[in-house]
C-alpha cells in the first residue's frame, strides 16, 4: 500500500464543524458540500472535488479563483497538497491586492514575496498537505500570526461542488490521491528585472502599509476583514473586493457573523490566545463602493507589463472568457512592441524548462521559521519523489489539463505572452509560422501522451502493491478472525462449566434443603413415636396398678433410659418388620425357580426353611438345567436326521478337562445359534466347567 494512501481515513467532521459552516453561509445551497459516509478514502460523485474544513473557513470556495487555479497549474499540485496555512497565505494575498493596493492579484508580486517548498524531511513523506507556501527570506511582509500546528485537520475532509467547464482542457486535474508530489523549477522562480521595476510601487506601498505609524496594517487585520464582509477571497467572483457594496454585495456568502463567532474563528486560524485583543477593523481603509479606488490606481505604466496566472488552467469553470472583464482576474494589457523584444517571462520559462530539473534536497533549503513570514507545516516535514510534470503548449502557454486534451484553446493572455514580430529575428519569425506552431502542437501533445501511459504504468504497479498489501491484510485479518473465534469458543466453555457448577451448587443446596426437611421429618416421627410410647407406658401402669394396686410411673419422661431404649426397640423393630417382608417377596419370586413343581408355603418362615433344605438346590437346580439342555440338544439332533451312536455320547466319563474346555470352546458357536433359534438370550459367563450328573 502506498504512503500516500495510509494517510487518508475515515473522515471525522464533529456536529460543530457543520455549524460553524452553515454560520459562514458555505452550505447555503443544496449540492454546494458533501460529506463522506463510511469511506476511508476519498471517492468523489462527478464533479466535486476534495477540500478539507480548514481550507474552507479560511477563504476557500467553490467555484475556485482563477488565480488559485493558476497556482496549482503553474507549481503542479493538487488542491488537497496545500495545508491550511498555505490556503490561507492566498486568501491575505488576494484580499491585500483587491482591497488595499487596488489592482487584480498579480504574478509578479506573489512571485517577489512567495515561493513553493516541500513539506517534508527524511523520515516520513506526505502527500496531504506536502506542499507549503513561504515567503521568501529576503522579503519584508506582514505579520500573519500563523499557529505552530493546526491539529487533526487531515481528519476532516469533505466533497466541494465545483462545476466542469464546457471543455476538458479548461479544467484542473481530478482528485488523484496517488498522485506523487512533483517539484518544478516554478517553485522557486523569481521575479525578473522588468517585473522587479513594474511591481517597484507595489512593494513600496506594501512597505509604508505595514511601517506607517498609527496606521499599521497587519495580517491578522487584513483576515479579520474578509471574515467580517463575509466575502470568500479564494472564490470566482464577478465583481472584485474594491467594489464591495456592503450588505448588499452580491459576493456576500451570510449576513455579519456575531462577535462571538468572529472572534472564536479568528483565534482559531491564528496564533492569538484568549488575552490578545481581535482587530473590530483595519487602520487602513480598505478600498470599496464607499472608499472607491482613485482613478489613477492600477493605471500606472509600471504595473501594465506584469502578468497574472493564466485563467484557463482551472478545472470546473462556469464561467466563459468573455465574462474576464467582470470576474476580479487580472486582465493582460497590451504591451508596447518596442518592449516585446528585452521581455522575459519566468512563467512560461517555469513550465518549458521544469521537465528536465532535478530533485533538490529540501533539507538544505528550509523555510523560514518566523510566523509572520512562513507557512508552519501542521505536520512533519516530509520530502517526495519527482517524475515529469504535465506537458504544455509552448507556444499559447495555455496547456490541455491531461494528454487526451484534442487542442487547448487560447486565452487573453496569449496576447501579452506571444512576442510579435521582430525584424532580423528569424526565430521569432519561424515560430509564428502557423504550420510550425501546429508541429510544435502536436509534438507536445505526443510527449504528452507518452508520458500518461508511463504515469498510467506506474499507478497500475502502485494498484497491484495495494492489492498485495490488501491480501496480506485479510491474510491477517482471517488469522485474528480464528483466533478470536477460538478464544469466543474458549470463553463460551468455560462459562458453560461455570453455568454446570452453579447448577451443581444449586443442586447441592436443593439435596441439603430435602436433607434437611427429611430430618425434621424424621425429628417429628420420633417425638410422636416417643409421645405413643408414653402413651402406651401410662396404660399398662393403669392395668398393673388394677393388677398389682401398685402404681407405675416414670420418674422422669424426658432422660429416661427405659423410654430411650424402647424407643430404640421400635424403630429398629420397624427396619426388622421391613426387611422381612423384603426378604419375603425375594424367596418367594426364587421359589418357583427352585420348587416349580411345590406350592409356595403361606408363611414365611416355612417359605425360609423350603431354602434351607439338607440338599444343595443349586446343584439340583443346574441338574434341571442340564437335563432341559440335554433333551433339547437331542431334540435338534433328531431333528437334523443325523445318525448319532448315543452310547459313546453318553460314556463322558473319559474326558479329560482340558479335553471337554476345547470340546465347549469348538462348540460355542453353534450354541449361540441354536440358543437364537430357540429364543434364548445366552449368559455373558462361559459354561466351562463339567457338569454334574
Amino acid at each position: 500500500m502506498a504512503a500516500e494512501d495510509l494517510e487518508w481515513e475515515r473522515s471525522k467532521i464533529s456536529n460543530q464543524d457543520v455549524n460553524m459552516l452553515k454560520r459562514l453561509g458555505l452550505m447555503k445551497k443544496e449540492d454546494a458540500i458533501r460529506f463522506p459516509s463510511e469511506e476511508s478514502y476519498p471517492n468523489p460523485p462527478m464533479e466535486y472535488r476534495v477540500s478539507f474544513v480548514d481550507h474552507l473557513i479560511r477563504g476557500l470556495s467553490a467555484p475556485i479563483h482563477d488565480f488559485l487555479r493558476g497556482l496549482l497549474f503553474v507549481y503542479g499540485i493538487q488542491l488537497h497538497q496545500l495545508t491550511p496555512n498555505s490556503i490561507l497565505h492566498i486568501s491575505i494575498f488576494i484580499t491585500l491586492c483587491e482591497c488595499f493596493l487596488g489592482i487584480p492579484p498579480n504574478w509578479a508580486l506573489w512571485k517577489r514575496i512567495f515561493c513553493l517548498r516541500r513539506n517534508g524531511s527524511h523520515n516520513a513523506t506526505y502527500n496531504i498537505g506536502g506542499v507549503v507556501i513561504c515567503v521568501r527570506t529576503d522579503v519584508d511582509y506582514f505579520d500573519v500570526k500563523f499557529p505552530d500546528s493546526v491539529q487533526g485537520w487531515r481528519k476532516r475532509w469533505l466533497y466541494i461542488h465545483e462545476e466542469s467547464a464546457n471543455s476538458v482542457e479548461h479544467n484542473i486535474i481530478p482528485f488523484d490521491g496517488s498522485a506523487k508530489i512533483q517539484r518544478r523549477r516554478s517553485w522557486d522562480a523569481e521575479a525578473s528585472e522588468e517585473e522587479k521595476k513594474a511591481t517597484e510601487a507595489l512593494t513600496s506601498r506594501i512597505h509604508q502599509l505595514q511601517n506607517t505609524r498609527g496606521k499599521e496594517l497587519s495580517g491578522v487585520q487584513i483576515t479579520a476583514y474578509f471574515l467580517r464582509i463575509r466575502v470568500q477571497p479564494l472564490q470566482a467572483r464577478k465583481n472584485p473586493l474594491w467594489t464591495y457594496a456592503g450588505e448588499n454585495d452580491a459576493n456576500r456568502l451570510s449576513n455579519d457573523l456575531s462577535v462571538k463567532d468572529l472572534e472564536k474563528l479568528i483565534r482559531r486560524i491564528s496564533s492569538l490566545n484568549k488575552k490578545d485583543p481581535i482587530p473590530s477593523s483595519c487602520r487602513v481603509e480598505p478600498y470599496s463602493s464607499a472608499n472607491p479606488l482613485p482613478e489613477s490606481a492600477g493605471s500606472s505604466e509600471d504595473t501594465t507589463s506584469v502578468q497574472s496566472p493564466p485563467p484557463a488552467v482551472s478545472p470546473k469553470r462556469k464561467r466563459k472568457r468573455s465574462n474576464a472583464e467582470d470576474s476580479g482576474t487580472s486582465k493582460a494589457e497590451e504591451v508596447d512592441p518596442s518592449q516585446q523584444k528585452a521581455t522575459y517571462d519566468p512563467y512560461l520559462a517555469s513550465l518549458v524548462s521544469s521537465d528536465d530539473e532535478e530533485e533538490v534536497p529540501t533539507v538544505d533549503v528550509a523555510p523560514r521559521t518566523s510566523t509572520s513570514h512562513t507557512v508552519l507545516a501542521s505536520d512533519t516535514l516530509v520530502e517526495g519523489e519527482e517524475s515529469s510534470p504535465p506537458q504544455q503548449n509552448v507556444v499559447t502557454t495555455t496547456p490541455p489539463s491531461s494528454p487526451l486534451a484534442p487542442s487547448p484553446k487560447r486565452t487573453r493572455i496569449e496576447t501579452s505572452l506571444e512576442p510579435a514580430p521582430q525584424l532580423g529575428s528569424s526565430s521569432t519569425l519561424l515560430l509564428d509560422d502557423p504550420m510550425i506552431k501546429d508541429l510544435i502542437r502536436i509534438g507536445s501533445q505526443f510527449i504528452g501522451y507518452r508520458e500518461y501511459a508511463s504515469r498510467t504504468e506506474e499507478k497500475l504497479a502502485e494498484a497491484n502493491k495495494r492489492a498485495d498489501a490488501l491480501a496480506q491484510k485479510l491474510e491477517q485479518s482471517e488469522a485474528a478472525r480464528k483466533k478470536a473465534e477460538l478464544v469466543a469458543s474458549e470463553a463460551k466453555a468455560e462459562a458453560d462449566e461455570a453455568r454446570a457448577k452453579a447448577a451443581s451448587v444449586e443442586e447441592l443446596q436443593k439435596r441439603l434443603e430435602d436433607a434437611e426437611s427429611a430430618l425434621n421429618e424424621h425429628k417429628a416421627a420420633q417425638a410422636a413415636r416417643e409421645q405413643g410410647i408414653l402413651k402406651r407406658l401410662k396404660s399398662q401402669s393403669r392395668r398393673t396398678e388394677t393388677q398389682t394396686n401398685q402404681d407405675f410411673d416414670l420418674e422422669n419422661p424426658v432422660n429416661d433410659p427405659l423410654l430411650d431404649a424402647l424407643s430404640y426397640l421400635e424403630l429398629h423393630g420397624s427396619e426388622i418388620r421391613e426387611g422381612v417382608a423384603n426378604a419375603s417377596a425375594g424367596l418367594s419370586t426364587l421359589f418357583p425357580y427352585f420348587f416349580p413343581k411345590k406350592e409356595e408355603p403361606p408363611t414365611f418362615l416355612a417359605l425360609a426353611k423350603s431354602f434351607n433344605s439338607s440338599e444343595d438346590l443349586g446343584l439340583k437346580m443346574r441338574q434341571e438345567n442340564m437335563k432341559i439342555a440335554v433333551e433339547s440338544t437331542v431334540a435338534l439332533v433328531a431333528d437334523s436326521q443325523q445318525t448319532v451312536d448315543w452310547m459313546k455320547v453318553g460314556d463322558t466319563d473319559q474326558i479329560e478337562q482340558s479335553r471337554w474346555r476345547s470340546l465347549i470352546k469348538a462348540a460355542k458357536p453353534n450354541t449361540k445359534k441354536i440358543l437364537a433359534y430357540l429364543g434364548i438370550k445366552p449368559a455373558s459367563t462361559p459354561s466351562s466347567s463339567r457338569p454334574e450328573v
